[in-house]
């Protein structure tokens, strides 16, 4: 399924990131970018909200010094840590640091793909100069894109909305709180398909996380069983959970399935997945790899 994906995708990650002929077959991040393709479809159908331009050169161009991806990232943490009641010295400390993140992490990421682009770039001159009709995605961890600006932004303002969600679903059991730090890899290729508008990314996200939570909860005697078994220490709690690999829609299926079918299902989801991989490699052609994501009116 991960292998599936990641060519499914591999042409929407070098249109918006202009990542040269490089796919994330990254379990947390990839079922986001599922996710996100029919809320993309649904966004430009909907009056007034198609219109909405999020992206952050826009935002920059329409609130002036306040649109600066620094300056958000200051505000956001400020917003953040009046929500959570901060002293002034920790009120400062975190807001500098969100600003800093803001700032740093698009510099440290572009350093880093400077460094990338060369070895994919051999590594499809390998490729081609052996198998001539074959196109080839390098596989990487989606940590290349959490430095996107409208990555970044989305992921801080779903923080607070993740917390308020957990609080106010019915359903949820789960109190998110290291997990937070794993929403930039939950929703980084939501953006993507997105097209980098920070406010269908955030909406969308907001519906994402509160399936997160419902599947997070449903799945936590599962987490906590395994946990046991391998003899992890639970600090004294009754249940653990995991938000983002066990709050997934993938793993929602997985676990489904499995309960219903057994061995079945997984066999089912195996061959199915294969079929995709002929469907998409074989049967579509060279250069046809990635289905067509709307552009967004970001």
């Amino acid at each position: 399924m991960i292998l599936l994906f990641g060519d499914i995708l591999g042409g929407t990650i070098n249109k918006y990131y202009k990542f040269p002929n490089i796919t994330f077959p990254h379990g947390t991040a990839i079922p986001g970018y599922i996710f996100a393709l029919p809320f993309n479809w649904l966004f430009d159908r909907i009056p007034v909200v198609k219109d909405w331009k999020g992206d952050p050169k826009t935002i920059q161009e329409k609130l002036g010094i306040f649109g600066d991806s620094t300056v958000m990232g200051v505000m956001i943490g400020l917003g953040i840590g009046l929500l959570a009641q901060y002293e002034i010295k920790e009120l400062l400390q975190l807001s500098v640091t969100t600003g800093a993140v803001m700032m740093l992490m698009p510099r440290m990421v572009s350093l880093l793909m400077e460094g990338l682009t060369p070895i994919s770039q051999a590594a499809n001159a390998f490729i081609k100069k052996r198998f001539p009709d074959r196109e080839l995605y390098i596989g990487m961890d989606a940590a290349l894109s959490v430095g996107d600006q409208a990555v970044l932004s989305s992921s801080l303002l779903l923080v607070p909305i993740t917390i308020a969600l957990a609080v106010i679903l019915p359903f949820n059991q789960t109190l998110p709180f290291g997990d937070l730090a794993t929403i930039p890899f939950v929703v980084c290729l939501m953006a993507a398909v997105f097209n980098g508008n920070i406010i269908r990314t955030v909406l969308a996200g907001t519906v994402y996380m509160a399936t997160i939570l419902c599947i997070t909860t449903w799945v936590a005697p599962l987490v906590t069983e395994a946990a046991i078994a391998s003899n992890f220490d639970l600090q004294g709690n009754a249940t653990i959970t995991a938000m983002a690999e066990g709050g997934l829609w993938t793993t929602g299926l997985y676990v489904l399935v499995t309960k219903l079918l057994n061995w079945t299902g997984i066999i089912a989801i195996g061959g199915a997945c294969l079929a995709g991989l002929f469907y998409v490699n074989k049967v579509k052609g060279k250069g046809e790899k990635t289905p067509p994501v709307e552009e967004s009116k970001a």
